[in-house]
Order: C-alpha cells, then sequence, then structure tokens
C-alpha cells in the first residue's frame, strides 16, 4: 500500500512512490507538462504532471485545477536541487476533492490593509507559513530551556484587579459589579508563583488599550515572563543571555527552509547565539546619544529611533541597565549605589528592532515597596496581596518580560510587528 506522507518528509522517500494531500497554490504549463506548486501544511514543493505519464483524465483534472484547490496526489519523490525545499514529485495519480474560483488572494503584491481583512486566508501563503514555523521553534525553544533551567510553567489570570504598571493603557471591564482588565502583563502573579515554586515562568496574551498602529503598539499580544526567587540582578542578566542565545540557535538549526522564504539573512542572527552581550549602563547609553548629535538628556525614556541607533551599533543583543527610578515601574529595587535609578534591564535588539525584553530585581523589603506604591499614586488597598508576598517569607527575586511577536518580528526581519501574530483578534478586522 502506498504510504501517505507530507511534504516536509520527502527527503525520506526518495524515488519512492508515496500518496500526499494538498493545495493547490499556483499552477503553470508547458504544452504536455503540467507544474503545480503545492503545500500541505508542512512545506512548499512543487508537482510535475507529464501528459505521457497520467491517463488523460487525469492530465485534465491538473489542467482544470484552481488556486488553492484540494487534492490528493500519487507520485514519485526526486530531488530537486533548483528549489529551496530540495525536491519535487511526479504525479501519475490525482483525485480532486474541492476546486473553486475566486479564491481572492492572488500571486500577486497586495496591501496590508487587503490581507487584514483577509487574514484568515492569508495565513495560507508562504510568508505567514514562514512566520508561524519559526514561532513554533522560538515557543518551542522556550518551554524546553525554563523546563532544564528548573522551573515550572506557571499560568497569570487574564482578569486582573490591579494593574502592574498604572492603568492608563488597561482595558477596563465590568466584571460583576466589580473592576477588573484585561492583563497587561502576569508578572505580579507570576512573582507569588515565584514564591511558592521558586522559578516560574508565564506565557500567555496580554494587551494594551492601544490601536495597532505600530511596531510598539499592539492591542494584543504574547508575553513570556519569568520570575526567579532568590535571585539578583546580574544573574538573571546571565539567564536571559542564555535563554536568547539559544532560542535563537534552535531557529538557525532547525528554520533553514523557513528563514530562506523570508529572505532572512541567518548570519545576522549567528553572534546572538554566541552571548556575550554588552552590559551598557544608561548613563553611556544617554553619552552615545548626544555624542551622535541627538537630542536626548538624561532622564530621557528611549524612543524608538534612540533603540534603533543604538542597537545598530552592536551585531548582537545589548543589555541597557540601571534607568532613573522616574520612567520604570514601582516595583523595581533601587540600586544601593545610587538611589536616582533601578537595578533593571532592557534587552535592546540589533538591526534597528528595539526592545524586546525588560526586567529587574524587584524590590523586596515590605516598607520600601509600601512607599514606593504611595509615591506612584496607587491604590494601597489593591496592592496588599502584593505587599504579603514580601512581609511572609520574603526573598531577593528578579524577573523579566519577553515580548514575543517583537522578538519574532526580529528573528524573521520582518518590516512591521503585525506580520508576527498570526490571527490577531482585531474587532475591526473580524467582519462575519
Amino acid at each position: 500500500m502506498t504510504e501517505l506522507i507530507s511534504i516536509k518528509d520527502s527527503s525520506k522517500h526518495v524515488d519512492e512512490e508515496v500518496k500526499m494531500h494538498v493545495w493547490l497554490t499556483d499552477k503553470r504549463s508547458s504544452g504536455k507538462i503540467i507544474f503545480l506548486q503545492l503545500r500541505d501544511g508542512t512545506a512548499f514543493f512543487q508537482g510535475v504532471v507529464r501528459k505521457n505519464d497520467v491517463t488523460d483524465e487525469v492530465f485534465e483534472a491538473a489542467k482544470s485545477l484552481r488556486q488553492e484547490s484540494s487534492f490528493y496526489i500519487t507520485g514519485t519523490v526526486h530531488e530537486d536541487a533548483r528549489s529551496h525545499f530540495g525536491y519535487e514529485i511526479q504525479i501519475t495519480d490525482l483525485k480532486v476533492v474541492s476546486n473553486n474560483e475566486g479564491y481572492p488572494i492572488g500571486n500577486k503584491e497586495h496591501g496590508v490593509d487587503f490581507l487584514l481583512d483577509h487574514r484568515h486566508l492569508w495565513l495560507r501563503s508562504k510568508k505567514p507559513f514562514a512566520i508561524m514555523q519559526i514561532r513554533n521553534t522560538m515557543f518551542k525553544a522556550t518551554v524546553d530551556f525554563f523546563e532544564k533551567e528548573g522551573f515550572i510553567k506557571f499560568d497569570a489570570p487574564i482578569f486582573m484587579h490591579s494593574a502592574p504598571e498604572g492603568t492608563t493603557q488597561l482595558f477596563h471591564v465590568d466584571y460583576f459589579d466589580h473592576d477588573a482588565y484585561l492583563s497587561q502583563s502576569g508578572q505580579l502573579y507570576g512573582e507569588a508563583g515565584a514564591m511558592a515554586f521558586g522559578k516560574i515562568f508565564t506565557f500567555g496574551p496580554t494587551f494594551r488599550a492601544e490601536e495597532s498602529k505600530g511596531r510598539r503598539h499592539m492591542t494584543e499580544f504574547w508575553m513570556m515572563e519569568p520570575e526567579m526567587a532568590w535571585m539578583h540582578q546580574d544573574e538573571s542578566l546571565d539567564l536571559q543571555e542564555r535563554y536568547l542565545a539559544y532560542m535563537v540557535k534552535q531557529v538557525l538549526d532547525k528554520n533553514e527552509y523557513e528563514l530562506k522564504i523570508l529572505g532572512r539573512d541567518p548570519e545576522k542572527l549567528r553572534p546572538t547565539t554566541e552571548g556575550n552581550f554588552v552590559r551598557l549602563p544608561y548613563d553611556d547609553a544617554v553619552k552615545m546619544l548626544q555624542e551622535a548629535g541627538r537630542d536626548f538628556k538624561w532622564g530621557d525614556d528611549f524612543g524608538a529611533p534612540d533603540e534603533g541607533y543604538i542597537s545598530e551599533q552592536y551585531d548582537r543583543p545589548v543589555f541597557i541597565v540601571n534607568y532613573p527610578t522616574s520612567i520604570k515601574p514601582f516595583y523595581m529595587k533601587k540600586n544601593p549605589d545610587n538611589p536616582k535609578e533601578y537595578l533593571c534591564a532592557d534587552v535592546i535588539a540589533p538591526e534597528g528592532y528595539g526592545e524586546i525584553f525588560g526586567g529587574s530585581e524587584r524590590e523586596g523589603n515590605y516598607e520600601v515597596l509600601k512607599r514606593q506604591i504611595i509615591d506612584a499614586g496607587l491604590n494601597l488597598e489593591d496592592y496588599q496581596w502584593y505587599l504579603d508576598l514580601r512581609q511572609f517569607g520574603g526573598v531577593p527575586h528578579s524577573g523579566f518580560g519577553m515580548g514575543f511577536e517583537r522578538t519574532i518580528a526580529w528573528v524573521c526581519h520582518l518590516d512591521h510587528i503585525r506580520e508576527a501574530i498570526p490571527f490577531p483578534r482585531l474587532i475591526n478586522r473580524m467582519q462575519p
């Protein structure tokens, strides 16, 4: 019996007859030969139908196929050094399942708005396919890395009573006559998990009440947020460096085909796998910008152009460490050597992609944290449970968050962060 295989497994079946279920992405013919561009969700490659090798019925069926028709094929796999994938199939039989015309996304350039309106279909195209495969590798690498490091997966709630970083960008929800918000971060609950289990990471959707209009603005995105008890900031930076190096190496090892589809030069990513990230003090970053003639003063927060300029000075990610307390959230620990700054760091991705990680040592002293909550203008009652973590068995602890889509955008070298999100639940893009 002929074996049913996936396109990605073609290399294991060279010169063997196999069966596949596929969709058609494009077609061209040359007299007695029809070239079918095929996909099955695992890869893309070419199928060839030669008139002399098939029945008239099969040849006519191949001629009649329309874009995104679905069908079964039987044939023999051969190597094809001319293609990115490296293999093709000589088709001997073909059975059509569905063959409708009018597929709206042609093999031409389309505008961003058009593709967003048809994202449920655009997912089938090569670019989102490659992005999703790389995203999957990065997700699995994340879980594998933190399991090896002794972490457990900890799920934070989506509905939150209080805000980690203020309420200006929170989605308000009427939760059975109580105020609640869609989560902007799992961090505070993650700290509770760290006090119970030592080392945890949360990984899930987070929300901002702002339009998805640029690489720094996203209504919905995924965050990966570890929290570590008994860990100081320098140890956290070591962990972040190891993690990012490991994750990028997994992409280079497992997604060569997808990187080729995207036109991504893997050599641009390779330095990241070596580690040795520079730890650039905020003060030195300010001087760097000022010496470049930029209008930037101490105490300012970095905008996208500022982060882009800094990142272009390095061939791998760089830590910017110890920001002023005035531009960072209340929960961070102050630098004992300089109380005007926190023990914190952002990871800036190379090639102008800007911040992808942000983290700090958390303030572990009950009275100090209480004062910082009050100074931030927050309701102390809302954070009593958070203060309990310090009052009962509090220890030094640190954590960080990674914006998953931002990191994907850098790894895949995407022009727009929306390309990194496979199926955003944008209300105005989800017409029935």
